[in-house]
């Protein structure tokens, strides 16, 4: 593996650290979402949790993370956490938010599988543990139809992607590879041209013509076909059962240690949430774009919201496999080194909490903490 592999990755985390405040601010990076519902208040006469004041979560402003949104909204974490405040961060990026689990800043998270594997990694293994699923799938091509008619067009072409090692670029730049075409990894030069750009940026910079699609995430994905782009690949495609993780829940290794009571707290209070989506998805829908609109200041319209939704499904399930063999795209596309990942699951909380409600039990694929 050439010397600059492995700082390819640090830069990445680097440029995200560097942003000014008031960027990482404005992305909603440490603010806590206000939701002065009924549902969301404490109950009278409800003790604490493992003594504690409150629980951090933190997770993604984007329906992929939907567990987290409606479980919020609809309060389910909070009932689950008696009168210990469910309290929440709203993160832009990877990076920021295993930063912030790395400080403290919070306890658990939502998030998707390649930041996770790079906090583990670059920790040594010291730092975090998946230790439970939330969605696949909701990653999509969109393209302009003009300019891209066929997948052998997708050659010679502008192709946004999210931010350089990020799960979506590293899934593109893998599909590239099997393509038979070559394009370098870090700058993103080659037989396709890689734009890494921020999903908010996305759907303006495919409207100007200086995108001629992306490799994105939803509700980003319905937001550029609204603009007239075509879906020319749906990621699930490409993987068996058509499943692959798009969001884990991780969380600090202390806080595991320290405080297990409250970790199964949020994982029965994310069971929950998640059997209730299923059950109502359509209240679901409009609790996670309520939720998004609190968040962020704006609401999604029905022509994004409907088809996004359509496309993420929810389950408990941190599909395990899929995470390895993304681990192994990246390294096979020169983002990382070859990572030791024993250890980086412990589902033990998650399957305890699955088999009282009567629930199968779900896999570690063998990288769970032996």
């Amino acid at each position: 593996m050439p010397a600059t592999t492995s700082t390819l990755l640090r830069r990445g985390a680097a440029l995200i650290a560097a942003l000014p405040l008031l960027t990482l601010a404005a992305c909603g990076y440490g603010s806590k979402a206000a939701n002065d519902s009924a549902h969301t208040r404490i109950a009278a006469g409800a003790e604490k949790t493992d003594g504690l004041d409150s629980v951090k979560i933190g997770y993604f402003g984007n329906l992929t993370h939907a567990t987290a949104l409606v479980g919020n909204h609809e309060g389910f974490f909070q009932k689950e956490l008696g009168a210990t405040q469910a309290a929440y961060q709203i993160f832009n990026a990877g990076p920021s938010e295993i930063e912030a689990l790395n400080s403290g800043s919070i306890d658990i998270g939502w998030i998707g599988p390649s930041p996770a594997i790079n906090g583990y990694t670059k920790s040594g293994g010291n730092n975090l543990r998946i230790i439970g699923g939330s969605a696949s799938g909701g990653v999509k091509l969109v393209v302009d139809p003009k300019k891209i008619k066929s997948l052998k067009d997708v050659k010679g072409k502008r192709i946004a992607t999210p931010q350089l090692g990020n799960t979506q670029d590293v899934a593109f730049l893998n599909w590239v590879a099997e393509q038979g075409w070559k394009v370098d990894a870090e700058s993103g030069k080659g037989d396709v041209s890689v734009v890494r750009t921020d999903n908010k940026v996305t759907p303006d910079a495919f409207k100007s013509g200086s995108v001629d699609g992306a490799w994105v995430p939803e509700p980003t994905a319905s937001k550029l076909v609204a603009e007239g782009g075509k879906v020319l690949l749906d990621e699930s495609a490409l993987w068996p059962d058509k499943k692959f993780v798009i969001t884990n829940i991780v969380v600090s290794q202390k806080f595991l240690q320290q405080h297990p009571k409250a970790v199964e707290a949020v994982l029965k209070a994310s069971v929950e949430t998640n059997r209730w989506i299923n059950a109502h998805p359509d209240r679901a829908k409009a609790a996670a774009n309520k939720q998004l609109g609190i968040d962020s200041g704006k609401e999604l319209p029905a022509d994004v919201l409907d088809p996004a939704w359509k496309s993420i499904r929810i389950t408990d399930d941190p599909l395990a496999a899929t995470l390895d063999t993304e681990a192994r795209h990246a390294v096979k596309a020169g983002l990382l080194e070859n990572p030791k990942l024993t250890g980086i699951y412990d589902l033990t909380p998650l399957n305890k909490v699955l088999a009282a409600a009567g629930e199968s039990s779900v896999s570690d694929a063998g990288l769970g903490v032996k």
